[in-house]
C-alpha cells in the first residue's frame, strides 16, 4: 500500500509543480516586420496666428508655411494657409486649460501636410504673413522633432507672427502736398489677422501707442499724437506741410503702433512730394 500511495503522490506533484525550463516547449519567434524601414504617414498641422489675436486667414492672404529638414536641407512640405480667422470669442475671451485646443474648437485656417517619415527628424517650420500685406509681412520659425506615424493635429505647431499691420490713407502715397497747408493724416491699424484696432474693443487701442511723423530726409520735423476718428480702425492728427525751401525732395510721413505690453509693433510709410503752390486749372477759351 505504501508502493501504490508512493506513485500517486508522485503523479500528483507532477500536475502541481511547474516544468524545468528544459522541458518547455520553447515557442517560435515572431516573423520580422518586412515594412520596419518603410517611410511611414505623418500628418503634420501648422497654424500661423498674429501674437495676441486671430489666425492668419484669407482676409490678409494667409502664411506661407515652410517644412525644412535639418540633417539635409531639404524642404520637406511647402504651402499657404488659408481659411477662416476663428472664432473670436474662443480664441479672445474663452478660459482655456493647458491641453485644451484654442484655434481647432471652430473652423480656422490652418496648413496640413502629410510627410512619409523613415526615422525620427528634426525639422524646422517657417512661416510668413500676412502675404496680402508686404509692407507689413514678419516671419516665425520652430524646431520640431517629428516622430513617424505620430500625427500632429488639434491645434497642431503654432507660430506666433508679431506686428500690425499699418496702412497711410490719407494724403495717399505719391499725393501732390501744397507747402503750408493744413492736412489731416489719416491711417487705420489693425493686427496681422485683419481685426481691427480701436477704443474699448478686444484689441483695445487706448493700451496702444499710435503716433505720426514728419519727416525731411531721415530726419524728424514733427511728431504727431493721432486720435481715433470714430469709424472703422482709423486714426488722425492733422499736420502743416513744410515749404517746398524745406522739403526739396518731398516728406515722408511714417505712422509708428506700439503695445509694450504684448511686443506688437506695426509701422506704415508714404513719401509725398511738397508744391509751392497750387495747379491753377487752365482757362477755355
Amino acid at each position: 500500500m505504501k508502493w501504490v500511495a508512493s506513485i500517486a503522490l508522485s503523479s500528483l506533484l507532477a500536475l502541481v509543480l511547474p516544468l524545468p525550463c528544459s522541458a518547455i516547449p520553447a515557442e517560435g519567434e515572431p516573423p520580422p516586420d518586412p515594412h520596419l524601414n518603410d517611410p511611414k504617414p505623418t500628418r503634420i498641422l501648422v497654424r500661423v496666428v498674429a501674437h495676441g489675436a486671430m489666425v492668419l486667414g484669407r482676409e490678409v492672404g494667409g502664411a506661407r508655411v515652410t517644412i525644412t529638414d535639418l540633417e539635409t536641407k531639404q524642404v520637406l512640405a511647402t504651402g499657404i494657409q488659408q481659411g477662416e480667422a476663428g472664432d473670436q470669442n474662443q480664441i479672445m475671451r474663452t478660459p482655456h486649460l493647458m491641453e485644451e485646443p484654442v484655434y481647432s474648437a471652430r473652423p480656422a485656417a490652418a496648413f496640413t501636410t502629410t510627410l512619409e517619415l523613415r526615422k525620427p527628424t528634426l525639422v524646422e517650420i517657417t512661416a510668413e504673413g500676412p502675404l496680402a500685406h508686404p509692407a507689413s509681412r514678419q516671419q516665425a520659425s520652430q524646431t520640431v522633432l517629428l516622430i513617424p506615424r505620430h500625427d500632429l493635429t488639434n491645434d497642431g505647431i503654432v507660430l506666433h507672427l508679431y506686428g500690425y499691420i499699418v496702412q497711410i490713407e490719407h494724403p495717399k502715397p505719391g499725393q501732390a502736398l501744397i507747402a503750408k497747408d493744413d492736412v489731416t493724416l489719416r491711417a487705420s491699424v489693425r493686427t496681422l489677422s485683419g481685426t481691427l484696432v480701436r477704443p474699448h474693443g478686444d484689441w483695445d487701442s487706448r493700451k496702444i501707442n499710435i503716433y505720426g511723423e514728419v519727416l525731411i530726409g531721415s530726419r524728424i520735423v514733427e511728431r504727431l499724437q493721432m486720435f481715433y476718428s470714430g469709424e472703422g480702425s482709423s486714426f488722425e492728427a492733422p499736420f502743416f506741410v513744410p515749404t517746398a525751401k524745406d522739403a526739396p525732395d518731398g516728406i515722408t510721413l511714417r505712422v509708428v503702433v506700439t503695445d509694450l505690453s504684448m511686443g506688437n509693433s506695426g509701422i506704415g510709410i508714404a513719401t509725398n512730394p511738397v508744391l509751392t503752390e497750387r495747379v491753377q486749372p487752365t482757362a477755355r477759351h
